[in-house]
């Protein structure tokens, strides 16, 4: 704590920016980047995070906007703060790229994910596997006499936790969108 009693860091509604550039520490952000909707522009951009040896824990795309061909890419990356940065200037001077936000320091967003889990099993696991999906709002979208098939929507963290209570019931396969977010407000 400094004299003022003021967290290093907490500070994204000061004046002051107390947060060392040279951090090192690994962050994990949410890009959304608005691109022309044209052939190969989505290769140059996951080019750009694989030439340079960045990762990507989640890529989504999709056309929002028809007449203007404008597509939409949300991209979940690591690196420290000045890898970020870098990402950031790097996707902004792409020609096909129009705009990059980071959600994740431009003020609150809401993130979204749907997975589908498919869990085997029966008798006692597939009445336990029914109580599970039924607390965390998840859908059966398709069953058998051994399996089902579940839909779950929600934060990252949820569908984190949902297939890891699943996996002791007998867990067979995992279809992961990836994460769709966008700020709140106006």
């Amino acid at each position: 704590m400094n004299a003022l009693a003021i967290q290093k860091g907490a500070s994204r509604h000061s004046a002051y920016d107390l947060v060392n550039p040279l951090d090192e520490r690994l962050e994990t952000h949410t890009l959304a980047v608005i691109v022309d909707n044209e052939a190969g522009v989505l290769a140059r951009v996951i080019g750009l995070f694989s030439g340079r040896g960045y990762n990507i824990d989640s890529l989504t795309v999709a056309e929002t906007d028809h007449e203007g061909h404008l597509s939409r890419i949300t991209i979940v990356t690591t690196g420290t703060k000045a890898v970020i940065e870098q990402i950031k200037a790097q996707l902004g001077r792409l020609v096909p790229v129009h705009e990059v936000h980071d959600l994740t320091v431009e003020g609150p967003a809401v993130q979204r994910e749907l997975a589908l889990i498919k869990v085997a099993g029966t008798g006692e696991r597939r009445v336990e596997a029914m109580r599970t999906a039924d607390i965390f709002r998840a859908r059966a979208v398709d069953t058998t006499l051994e399996s089902f098939v579940f839909e779950i929507t929600g934060a990252p963290e949820k569908v984190d936790a949902f297939i890891a209570l699943m996996r002791p019931l007998g867990v067979v396969d995992v279809a992961r969108t990836g994460v769709a977010a966008i700020a709140r407000g106006v």
